[in-house]
């Protein structure tokens, strides 16, 4: 039997709320609390060059109020390296970032950016910062995350949440294909992006994925349902997929 399916929350878009009117109703940290007392196992925020959501006080917060382990999510620049490097993440995931996008639109270059990305990954792992790196389920990008040693990578779920049909199908087979060559390597296939109710179980059931990060869509639905009913129905799902 595989192992327990870790599920990671993303709690960037409390903060899109917050910031919306201004002050600090709803306060992401309520939501990182809430994670934590119904099981969740991890919190992720992505802090943006421009602050759209979570904001760099929050990170601290964040930290003080759950012994949850903090995923942030981050753009491979000088100015974000050095945020992770003060705070300490149990995990840095970067990320791709452009200031027009509404969401992380697909996966980071790693290939193509060996040379700016080799040493960023090196800090982190020195500071004992678990680097992740989140990319498309595409062969060229896991053989260049084992170039850049880089423990864990994330598997954009994107263009699976988005098909129908066979082209699903051939999405799942990709996931699942690039997941098993990671784990084969000594990396730790995470996965995320787009995924709900509705699309979880097949990605969930993939053997050598250890956790999904899931953000977008259970804020979505905690403004129906409540944020822990939202999680634990997640948390439920994939474990029956398991």
């Amino acid at each position: 039997m595989p192992p327990r399916l870790r599920l990671g929350v993303n709690i960037d878009h409390v903060a899109t709320i917050r910031n919306a009117r201004g002050g600090d109703h709803p306060d992401p940290v309520r939501a990182a609390q809430i994670v934590a007392a119904c099981g969740g196992d991890g919190i992720t925020a992505h802090l943006r060059e421009d602050r759209r959501h979570i904001r760099d006080e929050d990170l601290a917060r964040i930290q003080a109020a759950t012994s949850l382990p903090l995923n942030l999510e981050m753009a491979a620049t000088d100015e974000m390296l050095e945020i992770a490097l003060r705070h300490r993440p149990h995990a840095a995931c970067i990320v791709p970032e452009r200031r027009e996008e509404r969401t992380t639109e697909g996966g980071l270059d790693a290939a193509g950016q060996h040379n700016r990305l080799y040493p960023m990954v090196q800090r982190l792992g020195d500071a004992g910062i678990r680097v992740s790196l989140f990319i498309a389920p595409d062969e060229r990008q896991i053989e260049a995350a084992m170039r850049l040693k880089a423990p864990v990578v994330e598997l954009h779920t994107g263009e699976y949440a988005h098909a129908t049909g066979e082209a699903r199908a051939h999405e799942l087979r990709r996931l699942a294909d690039m997941a098993a060559l990671a784990a084969k390597n000594g990396i730790e296939p995470h996965a995320g992006h787009g995924l709900t109710y509705e699309n979880v179980q097949p990605v969930a059931a993939i053997p050598q994925l250890a956790e999904l990060n899931i953000g977008h869509y259970l804020i979505g639905e905690a403004i129906f349902c409540g944020l822990e009913t939202a999680v634990l129905k997640m948390r439920e799902l994939m474990d029956a997929a398991r």
